[in-house]
C-alpha cells in the first residue's frame, strides 16, 4: 500500500493562513494527500478564517492551533511556509528528500479598518490561497 504524500503548511500561528491552505487541500485533494498545518507558535485558530471559509463552503472550525512537530516534519513530503516569518525560522529539516516551498501572503489578521474592510482582506487572502492550492492539486507544483 502506498502512503499518501504529506503537505505540512507552516505559518507563525497556525490561525489563519495555514489553516486556510489545510482545509483547501483536504477539500480538494485530500483524497491524494496527507495534510497537516502547525505553527511556530499556536496562536487559536481565527474567528475570521473560520468565518470566511464557511462562506465557501470548507469547515475549518474543528481544526486545533498546533506547533510544528518535528516526527510529522521529518515525514513530510512537502513542507510549504505561508509566510516569511515561517519561512525564516522553520525548523531543520532531517528529511533530505522533502520539497520545501514558501508560498508568502499577507497576514490578514493584521488588517485593520472597518469589519467589512478587515473580512475583504481576509476573503482576498482566502481566495489567493485557494488559487494557489488548486494549482498544486492540478499540477503538483
Amino acid at each position: 500500500m502506498n502512503e499518501k504524500p504529506l503537505v505540512y503548511f507552516l505559518c507563525t500561528g497556525n490561525s489563519c493562513r495555514s489553516q486556510m491552505a489545510d482545509g483547501y487541500l483536504k477539500a480538494l485533494g485530500g483524497d491524494r494527500y496527507e495534510v497537516r498545518s502547525a505553527g511556530l507558535e499556536a496562536h487559536g485558530l481565527n474567528p475570521r478564517a473560520v468565518g470566511i471559509m464557511k462562506e465557501d463552503g470548507i469547515d475549518i472550525g474543528g481544526h486545533l492551533s498546533e506547533v510544528i512537530d518535528p516526527a510529522i516534519l521529518d515525514r513530510a513530503t512537502y513542507v510549504i511556509t505561508l509566510c516569511g516569518h515561517a519561512d525564516e525560522h522553520c525548523p531543520v529539516i532531517s528529511n533530505k528528500n522533502v520539497v520545501k516551498w514558501h508560498w508568502g501572503f499577507d497576514d490578514p489578521a493584521k488588517a485593520t479598518g472597518t469589519e467589512e474592510q478587515i473580512l475583504a482582506q481576509f476573503r482576498a487572502v482566502r481566495d489567493a490561497i485557494k488559487a494557489r492550492i488548486e494549482t498544486f492539486v492540478r499540477t503538483g507544483a
